[in-house]
């Protein structure tokens, strides 16, 4: 395998929100291709409960769009107020500045991306212990992840949301999903526009990783 190759992906797919070219449109068989490769993802007990809703209907694309844009915008008011209340760092209102305008352009056009892509899979967390959720989620996440892997590979970006969910029920009266199937995220697909992704700022991995117990750090190696 071609490491360097590889790791540009992984290093470089990031959220698109405002760059997401919202006037071109995206080949149906470049998404089929893409979900030919995430179904290649494990799944617990090889259950393959995993399902794909792929919506290009425009009149159902704004529909979801502006419950998303109202579920953004009682999340944002939220976080106005915790942050009023407790108060933040500069720098953090500096880091966080450009993710929030980035987060609001997409509230306000989620109703006009080209594509939108909701991973689902049977089975409802209510009333599930943690192991039976992390099993549900974890029989679906790797799927979608790989889905925008595949996408990146391919010059499209796309934003792993969850805002939608405020209003599953009403996603799920629009495109006729269950009532015993669980919507993981809401994937808006598009080409993005100007030219590639550099690695995002992180917090180096050593100071989020222990060993072997909370807390330690690996040793300095000789």
């Amino acid at each position: 395998m071609d490491l360097s190759a590889i790791d540009e992906l992984l290093k470089t797919t990031r959220s698109v929100r405002k760059r997401l070219d919202l006037s071109r449109a995206v080949p149906l068989d470049i998404i089929q291709e893409c979900l030919e490769i995430a179904i290649q993802a494990p799944t617990g007990g090889n259950s393959q409960g995993w399902r794909f809703v792929v919506v290009t209907d425009p009149a159902k694309i704004a529909a979801i769009g502006e419950h998303y844009r109202e579920s953004f915008y009682i999340y944002a008011r939220a976080r106005d107020e915790q942050a009023a209340t407790q108060g933040t760092g500069e720098l953090y209102e500096q880091q966080q500045m450009r993710v929030v305008k980035s987060a609001v352009y997409l509230a306000n056009n989620m109703g006009r991306v080209p594509v939108m892509v909701i991973p689902c899979i049977h089975g409802r967390v209510e009333n599930l212990g943690p192991m039976a959720q992390a099993g549900l989620y974890g029989s679906i996440l790797p799927a979608a992840w790989s889905f925008m892997l595949a996408l990146r590979a391919r010059g499209l970006g796309a934003a792993w949301t969850t805002l939608h969910l405020r209003y599953e029920k009403e996603a799920a009266a629009i495109l006729g999903i269950p009532a015993d199937v669980t919507q993981a995220a809401l994937l808006p697909v598009a080409y993005y526009t100007g030219e590639g992704f550099q690695p995002a700022k992180r917090i180096p991995a050593p100071e989020v990783t222990s060993w072997n117990q909370w807390g330690e750090q690996l040793p300095p190696l000789l």
